[in-house]
C-alpha cells in the first residue's frame, strides 16, 4: 500500500515543485499551495460519482462524448471552479505567475489522487506510464488554465475573454487528449507529438507569465515611486 501511495503521489508533487520553483519573484505560501492541492484532491470524489452516474444512465454513447463530457468538461470545470471562486480573490494571488502555481496545484491534487485510485485498481506497474501521460498532462492543463486566470486578474480590458479562455482551452486540449487515447487504435503514435506540443505550449505560457509578472512588478514600483514624489 505504501508503495502505491508513494508512486501515485510522487509525480504530482515533483511537477508541483518544478512549477512552484519557476516563480522568480514572490513564492506563494506553501500552506496555501498545499490547501489548493487538497481542494483538487477532494474533487476526485464528486467527479467520480458523476462519471459513474453518467455511465450507468447510458449518457455516454460514444468515445467523443466520453472524452469531452465525462472526462474533460467535468474535470476541467470543477478545477476551474476552485481556481476562480476560491483562489482568484485570495490575498496571496498577487501577481500573474501565481495563477500558474495555483492552477498546477489544483490540477495535480486531482491527478495525484485519481492516480492513486487507478494504481490500486490496476497495479503499480502502470506508475511510470501514468506519470508520463495523465499526471503530466493535468499539470499542463493547469498551467494553461492558471495563465489565463492570472492574465484576467492583472491585465486591463476584457477580463471575461481571458476567464473564458481559462476554461475553454484546457477543456479542448483535455478532450482531445482523452479522445486520442479512447478512440485511436495506434494512439501511441498520436499521443507522443500531442504531448510534445502540450509541453511546448505550457512552457510558452510559463515564459509569458514571467513577462507579465515582471511588467506588473515594474508598474507597482512606478506607482509607489510616484506616490512618494
Amino acid at each position: 500500500m505504501l508503495g502505491i501511495l508513494s508512486a501515485g503521489i510522487a509525480p504530482g508533487l515533483a511537477l508541483l515543485s518544478y512549477f512552484y520553483l519557476k516563480d522568480e519573484y514572490e513564492s506563494e505560501p506553501i500552506s496555501v499551495v498545499l490547501k489548493t492541492f487538497l481542494f483538487g484532491a477532494l474533487l476526485v470524489f464528486p467527479i467520480m460519482f458523476i462519471q459513474y452516474v453518467l455511465h450507468e444512465e447510458n449518457v455516454i454513447t460514444s468515445g467523443l462524448v466520453e472524452a469531452f463530457l465525462s472526462a474533460s468538461l467535468l474535470e476541467e470545470f470543477f478545477k476551474w471552479f476552485i481556481l476562480f471562486y476560491v483562489i482568484y480573490q485570495h490575498a496571496d494571488f498577487d501577481e500573474p505567475f501565481d495563477g500558474i502555481v495555483y492552477g498546477v496545484a489544483v490540477s495535480l491534487g486531482f491527478a495525484s489522487f485519481e492516480n492513486i485510485f487507478y494504481l490500486f485498481a490496476n497495479g503499480i506497474e502502470h506508475a511510470i506510464g501514468r506519470a508520463l501521460l495523465p499526471v503530466s498532462s493535468h499539470a499542463l492543463f493547469g498551467v494553461i488554465m492558471g495563465f489565463y486566470i492570472g492574465k484576467a486578474k492583472f491585465t486591463q480590458g476584457n477580463k471575461a475573454k481571458w476567464i473564458t479562455f481559462s476554461l475553454f482551452l484546457p477543456f479542448v486540449l483535455h478532450g482531445s487528449y482523452d479522445y486520442i487515447l479512447i478512440s485511436q487504435e495506434n494512439w501511441l503514435y498520436i499521443i507522443l507529438p500531442f504531448m510534445i506540443f502540450l509541453w511546448w505550449f505550457g512552457l510558452r505560457k510559463v515564459k509569458m507569465a514571467k513577462v507579465l509578472t515582471a511588467n506588473h512588478k515594474k508598474s507597482q514600483y512606478t506607482a509607489q515611486k510616484t506616490l512618494h514624489t
